[in-house]
């Protein structure tokens, strides 16, 4: 089963890029009930409505955030999105896959009205239910990440 989740995850961080520069790729029409899924994130995640956010999820559900710990499940996915949206965002779907009750949506996100995409996700759905639900969210921004600077040479180093 983690292998199945593993595969689309490495397909699609191949797929969005690593750096701001990337050329940005074309977007794709999700099925209605599988798009129902970023729409309802944005809806939340505009309204900072954290409870609203975590109901996406499976109840065991996990959250990678850019620049936080992961959070697993539906109080510490909640506490992981407390601080954060209130600001109307657009979700865009660049790939997506679906096999039996298992999918993903690999894709950027940018505040609305943006030109570009400011940074990149994938979402790991599973049907319950007939109801996709996010069973893993990653998401990052569009950063290239560089060595930090060392300090200059003195003459006691």
């Amino acid at each position: 089963m983690k292998t199945l989740l593993l595969a689309p995850l490495i397909c699609a961080a191949i797929l969005t890029g690593t750096t701001a520069t990337a050329q940005t790729l074309p977007s794709v029409t999700l099925p209605a009930d599988i798009d129902r899924v970023l729409k309802d994130y944005e809806k939340a995640w505009s309204a900072n409505d954290a409870p609203a956010l975590a109901s996406l999820f499976l109840p065991n559900g996990m959250a990678l955030p850019s620049g936080q710990l992961p959070a697993r499940g539906a109080e510490a996915i909640r506490k992981a999105y407390s601080h954060g949206g209130a600001m109307p965002t657009t979700l865009r779907a660049v790939d997506y896959a679906v096999s039996g009750d298992m999918a993903y949506i690999a894709g950027g996100y940018a505040p609305a009205g943006a030109q570009t995409d400011m940074g990149k996700f994938v979402l790991v759905l599973r049907k319950v239910d007939g109801r996709w639900l996010i069973a893993a969210d990653i998401e990052n921004a569009n950063m290239q990440m560089r060595p930090m600077q060392r300090p200059p040479k003195t003459a006691s180093n």
